[in-house]
């Protein structure tokens, strides 16, 4: 199974890993929590102290064409919050 693992960049999300060390990925719907910390200590080498995850529902969208209103939504995914050992930090922007 390939697992993927991406990173979320947002306001909050900074925020949450500035206060309390906890960084935000999307991840595959598939993966458990055992496979997202083998994943995150071996892409960043950092040591991980939990994971905590949750299905994100796919949001309601609806728009006006020429034939009419369209509606549909947009995919589920899965976030996970993994929290890290203290003094360590991941940094995304190193390999810009």
């Amino acid at each position: 199974m390939d697992i993927t693992i991406q990173p979320i960049v947002t306001e909050k999300a900074t925020q949450l890993s500035d206060k309390l060390g906890r960084y935000t990925f999307r991840v595959s719907p598939e993966a458990n929590k055992y496979q997202i910390k083998m994943l995150v200590e071996k892409l960043y080498g950092v040591k991980v102290v939990s994971v905590n995850t949750t299905v994100q529902r796919g949001k309601n969208k609806a728009r006006w064409t020429k034939s009419g209103l369209q509606r549909g939504s947009t995919p589920a995914y899965k976030k996970a919050f993994v929290t890290l050992a203290d003094g360590q930090s991941i940094d995304f922007y190193s390999n810009i």
